[in-house]
């Protein structure tokens, strides 16, 4: 049990207002160690917790000798539960708002909530801490200048492949979230999208037991995931390198010129010439064609 836990005199609840305060407070991700002193603070004097699962954050306060009243907030209730908490805090008590692991929002219920209170003029707080997507990043060993979170991809076929198609050439480091069910035909379709060169990190169950991170090319990656059942077990995010610089811009005009080959060349022989323009790096090996006016590689539209 943590003891002493508030350092401040000051207790963190009333707003300046009168309206109490929205803690939007970040909980650990699988390790139940992982969660600072502030956050237990702030959810020990809280007059409710706001949670994504009761039964989950319920083991979490436990852990750390906290009773607090819970209250379900998740994608199927929080229409009807905001305006319900919005009351509660202009009346001046004040709430936590957690997900079931790491930052609130970030793939998780909670903006509703935030947007309401931040009409309504009520304080919104955050409480940093844990979060899945920089936790990745950080030990990816992929760039981390500039990066771009995409969340979890489309279950359906068409749909993930449409929007990878659309990140196709973007320089900028991607991250994603992926289930045990989705994570082979996801990197599958990375592989077939990306290129099988392209680099990447697999973060599986990060902070828990049986963590693993696989680096390496997507090609790679796909195979060994697909081989090993226990790699295909748990909570993924993935982390993708960005297209080369040299080669993002490049596919747009090549998708031009090889529209106005192709009444001369072709499809197939349109999309390789422009491909092989002088001085760009476009992969032509592997564009086989024009199909609905895009470049296609291994059966996928690039653009």
């Amino acid at each position: 049990m943590i003891h002493n836990i508030n350092p401040m005199n000051e207790r963190e609840g009333i707003g300046c207002t009168g309206a109490g305060r929205l803690y939007v407070v970040a909980t650990p991700i699988g390790n139940l160690d992982d969660v600072t002193l502030r956050a237990l603070r702030v959810l020990a004097e809280s007059d409710y917790v706001a949670a994504e699962d009761t039964r989950h954050s319920r083991r979490l306060l436990a852990r750390h000798g906290l009773d607090r009243p819970l209250v379900a907030l998740h994608e199927h209730n929080e229409a009807q539960q905001a305006p319900r908490l919005i009351q509660r805090l202009q009346q001046g008590e004040s709430i936590a708002l957690i997900a079931d692991a790491g930052t609130p929002l970030l793939s998780d219920p909670g903006f509703r909530l935030v947007g309401l209170a931040a009409v309504a003029g009520i304080e919104v707080v955050a409480v940093p801490g844990p979060s899945a997507i920089t936790a990745a990043l950080s030990i990816s060993g992929l760039p981390t200048d500039r990066f771009i979170f995409e969340g979890f991809l489309a279950s359906r076929r068409a749909a993930r492949r449409e929007r990878l198609a659309q990140l196709r050439s973007e320089p900028r480091t991607l991250v994603f979230f992926e289930s045990s069910h989705r994570i082979v035909d996801s990197l599958a379709e990375m592989e077939r999208v990306f290129g099988p060169e392209r680099q990447a990190a697999v973060c599986r169950e990060m902070t828990k037991r049986f963590e693993t991170v696989l680096r390496g090319s997507l090609g790679d990656l796909a195979a060994r995931i697909e081989a090993d059942p226990d790699q295909r077990r748990g909570e993924f995010v993935l982390v993708v390198a960005g297209c080369p610089k040299d080669v993002a811009g490049v596919f747009p005009e090549a998708v031009r010129l090889a529209r106005e080959l192709q009444p001369l060349l072709g499809s197939s022989q349109a999309a390789r010439t422009a491909a092989r323009r002088p001085g760009d790096s476009m992969p032509s090996s592997q564009v086989t064609k024009i199909r609905g006016g895009s470049l296609v590689m291994s059966g996928t539209p690039l653009l």
